[in-house]
């Protein structure tokens, strides 16, 4: 059986960051966690028009009463802020909704990804997409790799698992281009899995995206 290891796991606080930034006791742990939770699943929600790459979490002040910074990364910000804001403002109130305690202040931040191509999760999204469209899985993922090479992408490999193109019985297939060194910590690899849900089942996707090697990294250190 094979042995794999989670590639942002096997980075994390050496070449990449925390995503969920904060220090909580026994007390407070397990809320935090569960709010951390419903916030992703509430702003993934939004589905892929919303282009969200990823979110971070930064609480600062009291646990009681303090704040919460929630940081999304998204190709199209304007869809997620809406005219004059009015999408954001929505948003702001289903997340509060999501809160143990809602007198805590929560500000929502949105950061433009400026290379979409780049990134592993928006690549899943692209190729998601196109399989549930009937669109050729093959050509879906050469697309992407294309675009993603041309882009200035080291090495890319896309993998896909289930029942493709209707088969009776579920296999895997990937393809690659260029290096993708997964045992190398200093490599810089942006890693995303997700599932196409097509009328013969779910078709898994998984996307590993080799930047180059990573720089020197400041890491978040929580205030005293």
């Amino acid at each position: 059986m094979g042995q794999k290891v989670h590639p942002y796991g096997f980075r994390l606080g050496i070449t990449k960051d925390w995503l969920s930034k904060w220090y909580a006791d026994k007390k407070n742990y397990s809320r935090f966690a569960l709010e951390d939770f419903a916030i992703r699943k509430e702003i993934k929600n939004l589905g892929p028009a919303a282009a969200v790459s990823h979110v971070e979490i930064i609480r600062k002040g009291n646990p009681s009463a303090g704040e919460v910074r929630v940081i999304i990364h998204s190709a199209r910000p304007g869809m997620i802020i809406g005219k004059k804001g009015s999408e954001i403002s929505k948003l702001q109130e289903r997340l509060k909704r999501v809160l143990f305690n809602p007198e805590e202040n929560l500000r929502i931040e949105v950061k433009e990804v400026k290379r979409p191509e780049l990134d592993a999760e928006l690549i899943a999204q692209n190729v998601i997409g196109k399989i549930e469209q009937k669109i050729s899985y093959k050509r879906a993922i050469k697309q992407a790799i294309g675009r993603a090479m041309r882009a200035g992408a080291k090495g890319i490999k896309i993998q896909v698992s289930g029942r493709l193109d209707g088969a009776e019985i579920a296999r895997t297939e990937w393809y690659r281009d260029g290096r993708v060194p997964l045992q190398t910590i200093n490599a810089d690899i942006d890693y995303a899995e997700e599932p196409a849900l097509i009328k013969f089942g779910r078709i898994g996707v998984k996307v590993w995206v080799y930047k180059g090697d990573a720089k020197k990294r400041t890491f978040f250190t929580l205030e005293k």
